[in-house]
């Protein structure tokens, strides 16, 4: 009797750590950036997008800030913002990060030398959670107009360029956000952000490459 006692226990106890792990389950997507991943004045923003195509084994969060920085001396620097607080206290599983169009801005730009340790710092005060994350750093898209000091040529020729820098030395992969936009003005409503059409595409990039990485991660 008291074997079978025992082994309904252990049996119930068992089952309410399975209950636990999946009640757990969800995959938590962190989308950190400025005002392309924030998306105001849009329908649906990129992480919004992101979240339908993932469904509901994900959550995704949109930890996006107009007009931010990368750069830790830049004119409004993302580090400074509620919303990175935010985003370290969720911990998540996975971190996006698409920084680096207001940073080519020439008042921003000037502390260029600082923008690859800047970089590994904001990567590594993610990497160090207890949820260890895997962390992204994408692309910033093409720039079809230059305004707001923003650049294209400091974007394609020197951000970029920094960032597979970046990724290298802290042992994170990159998503290619630039490419795909690439002569496709048509998808953004200003020549810098993303309209609708835009954000559905940042979506489908960025899910495809978290779906290829899940699937490589298994084999």
């Amino acid at each position: 009797m008291k074997r079978l006692v025992t082994l309904v226990l252990v049996f119930g106890l068992v089952l309410l750590h399975t209950f636990h792990v999946f009640a757990q389950a969800t995959v938590k997507v962190a989308c950190v950036g400025n005002s392309i991943t924030e998306g105001a004045g849009l329908e649906t923003t990129y992480p919004e997008a992101l979240q339908a195509l993932l469904g509901d084994a994900y959550e995704v969060r949109n930890y996006g800030v107009s007009g931010r920085t990368l750069l830790k001396k830049g004119d409004f620097p993302y580090w400074k913002e509620a919303k990175y607080q935010e985003a370290l206290a969720w911990n998540p599983d996975i971190v996006v990060i698409k920084l680096g169009t207001n940073d080519s801005k020439p008042q921003n730009w000037i502390y260029s030398e600082d923008f690859v340790k800047d970089y590994v710092k904001l990567v590594k005060s993610f990497k160090k959670l207890p949820a260890k994350p895997e962390v992204f750093l994408a692309y910033p898209i093409p720039v079809f107009e230059d305004k707001w000091g923003i650049n294209e040529a400091i974007v394609k020729n020197q951000v970029i360029p920094a960032v597979k820098k970046i990724a290298r030395k802290a042992n994170v992969k990159t998503i290619d956000l630039y490419t795909p936009f690439t002569g496709q003005a048509g998808l953004t409503y200003d020549g810098v952000h993303p309209n609708e059409e835009g954000a559905a595409l940042l979506a489908k990039e960025v899910y495809q490459e978290l779906v290829a990485n899940e699937a490589a991660s298994v084999k």
